[in-house]
């Protein structure tokens, strides 16, 4: 399996493995204020949610200022989301992520980004996948903590775990 579809694959095997723990905790963990690089666990949950967002927008030729502004535009919404929101709002962006994998199987694509904060560069599908799912991973270790801070359990999500839970993936 190429690289980047195996970390989109993984990407989403660890939200939904962190939704889930989630969603087995006291409601109030979603919301409750904590020290961190984002106040709440459903802050950083919508800040994930808005960035897979964004760049599946980009990688469907949305202009990366456009994308910047919708998905940056719909977190007050997302932040009041509750678990089952995120969990239905993440199934959605995963499956607009499927869909194009299925319909574009070269990921060597080269396309043209305009990043506001370090400009513009060529990047392929295969990086922005790789972008994706690096970036969630180092949120869901945010949220990981926040959990810890407020006396909860957290959970492994691994790389090597999804090699075991995942028999797509082959090595």
């Amino acid at each position: 399996m190429n690289a980047g579809k195996t970390m989109v694959s993984y990407h989403e095997w660890a939200m939904r493995v962190m939704l889930d723990h989630l969603d087995k905790l006291p409601k109030e963990v979603l919301k409750k204020e904590i020290k961190s690089s984002y106040p709440t666990i459903a802050k950083t949950l919508s800040h994930i949610l808005a960035v897979d967002t964004m760049w599946i927008q980009i990688l469907e030729k949305v202009d990366f200022q456009q994308a910047l502004q919708d998905t940056m535009s719909q977190l007050p919404l997302t932040d009041a989301y509750t678990i089952e929101e995120f969990k239905m709002a993440f199934k959605n962006v995963e499956l607009k992520y499927q869909t194009f994998l299925n319909e574009n199987s070269d990921l060597t694509v080269i396309i043209d980004v305009n990043n506001p904060w370090s400009g513009p560069r060529q990047t392929t599908y295969e990086e922005i996948f790789l972008h994706v799912s690096n970036h969630g991973t180092y949120h869901l270790g945010n949220i990981t903590t926040m959990l810890r801070q407020q006396n909860e359990t957290s959970l492994m999500m691994d790389y090597s775990l999804f090699w075991y839970e995942d028999t797509t993936v082959k090595l």
